[in-house]
């Protein structure tokens, strides 16, 4: 399945409080949830302003159908084609 990466301007996210964190997770899941296997929310990383988020899903419609859903921001929506780290270096 493609794996995407989601990049959304939030400012203040940085900012945000556990408790604030753990809400928007739980709405993202619950609308996952609800929306079947298809598509999966694989971790999100957050900054000052925006939130990078990684998903698996077979298309870009249906992320931007989780983010209509859920009232996320989507700034950029980029299909990852390769995945390099540390070992890429020695193979």
């Amino acid at each position: 399945m493609p794996k995407y990466v989601i990049e959304r301007d939030l400012p203040g996210a940085g900012k945000l409080s556990p408790a604030e964190l753990k809400a928007l997770s739980q709405t993202s899941v619950g609308i996952l949830r609800d929306m079947g296997p298809q598509i999966q929310w694989i971790q999100s990383y957050v900054s000052d302003d925006k939130v990078y988020c990684v998903y698996n899903a077979p298309n870009v419609e249906l992320i931007r159908k989780h983010a209509d859903c859920g009232g996320f921001p989507v700034t950029r929506i980029s299909q990852v084609r390769t995945i390099i780290d540390p070992i890429t270096a020695e193979t």
